[in-house]
């Protein structure tokens, strides 16, 4: 595999990308910044200097993952179970973010840009349930991410049965009903 031009000037992007393409193939364990440099066609330098060491590069991924989740649950709208197939996608989507985001022991979890990412995205999470009627905002929040979360988990581990379907969010719509019963 010959190394990718890199000509495009944007250093941050080409390495993330390049850590979403390993994580993918190989698993978080075995990424490397020298591969990531590797991939990225720059120098074996050029990520450690950018992210200083594996958990900062980490640590970004986690933070654009959040960013991410938050965007796409406030983009299924106000509906709970929208956003809990909204979450679904998102795990079966961005597989590498999904990996990172939730292995808080593998990046620094305390970052400000993490911190500020996760926050969105689980106030996006809990707009959806605060208009449930007769319910508990914090418990019920916690239900439906434990429900997502789950399921997106499952899937992703080739854990669920073979009848569910080849569509995580549409496999996972009869199990996210649950909420509502």
């Amino acid at each position: 595999m010959t190394p990718r031009a890199y000509h495009h000037g944007d250093l941050r992007r080409a390495v993330l990308a390049a850590a979403v393409e390993a994580v993918e193939e190989t698993g978080v364990a075995a990424l490397s910044l020298r591969d990531l440099a590797r991939r990225a066609g720059v120098s074996h330098a050029a990520p450690a200097h950018h992210f200083g060491d594996k958990a900062g590069l980490l640590t970004a991924l986690a933070a654009e993952g959040f960013n991410r989740l938050a965007e796409r649950l406030r983009s299924a709208g106000d509906d709970l179970l929208a956003a809990g197939m909204a979450y679904v996608d998102f795990a079966a989507r961005h597989r590498a973010h999904f990996e990172v985001m939730f292995r808080p022991e593998l990046y620094r979890a305390d970052d400000p840009e993490v911190v500020a990412a996760r926050t969105r995205a689980g106030q996006a999470l809990r707009a959806r349930v605060d208009g449930l009627a007769g319910g508990d905002p914090d418990r019920d929040a916690l239900a439906a991410w434990s429900i997502a979360h789950g399921f997106a988990s499952l899937w992703l581990a080739g854990a669920l049965p073979e009848p569910v379907g080849p569509d995580p969010a549409v496999a996972a719509r009869p199990v996210l009903r649950r909420l509502f019963e």
